[in-house]
C-alpha cells in the first residue's frame, strides 16, 4: 500500500511553533516513528505552504497512491480549490488535523474539504497521522472496491 500524506501551511514549523498546541516534536521525527510502526506501507510525504502545490501534490497523488493523509492547515477553512482538487480523484482522501479545530477560534470550525474525504481525524495531536493510516487499513480489509 502507499499513502502520500500532505501537510500544508505552517505544518513546517511543528515542534517550534505553539507548542502547547502542536507539541514539541517535529513532524519528520513523528514521521520516521510512524514508517518503523508500518514498514509494509510506503509512505511518502510533502510539505508546502502553497495552495497551488497542495492541488498540484493531490492530482499527482491521485494517480499513483491507494490513499492521501491531508492536514491542509489553515486551508482547510478557506479553500474551494483544494476541495475540488480532492473531487477530481478516484484516490480517497483522509483530512487530519493535530488539534481540535472545533475548540479554537470559531473561524477554524467550518471544513471545506470535510464534505468530500473519506474521513476526518482531529484533535489527537501527531497520532492522528497514525489513526488516519490504520482507516487506510481498515478500508482495504473490507475489500472496499474503492482502494
Amino acid at each position: 500500500m502507499k499513502i502520500l500524506i500532505i501537510n500544508g501551511p505552517n505544518l513546517n514549523l511543528i515542534g517550534k511553533r505553539e507548542q502547547n498546541i502542536y507539541g514539541s516534536q517535529s513532524f519528520v521525527t513523528y514521521l520516521k516513528k510512524l514508517r518503523n510502526s508500518y514498514p509494509d506501507i510506503q509512505l511518502d510525504y510533502v510539505q508546502t505552504n502553497i495552495e497551488g502545490e497542495i492541488i498540484n501534490a493531490l492530482q499527482n497523488a491521485g494517480l499513483v497512491y491507494n490513499g492521501i493523509i491531508l492536514n491542509a492547515g489553515g486551508y482547510t477553512h478557506t479553500s474551494v480549490s483544494i476541495a475540488d482538487a480532492i473531487k477530481s480523484i478516484s484516490t480517497k482522501v483522509i483530512e487530519v488535523h493535530i488539534s481540535n479545530i472545533f475548540a479554537r477560534e470559531s473561524f477554524r470550525h467550518t471544513s471545506l474539504i470535510a464534505p468530500v474525504v473519506l474521513g476526518s481525524i482531529i484533535g489527537f495531536g501527531m497520532e492522528s497521522y497514525r489513526l488516519a493510516v490504520e482507516g487506510f487499513r481498515i478500508q482495504k480489509s473490507f475489500s472496499d472496491p474503492v482502494l
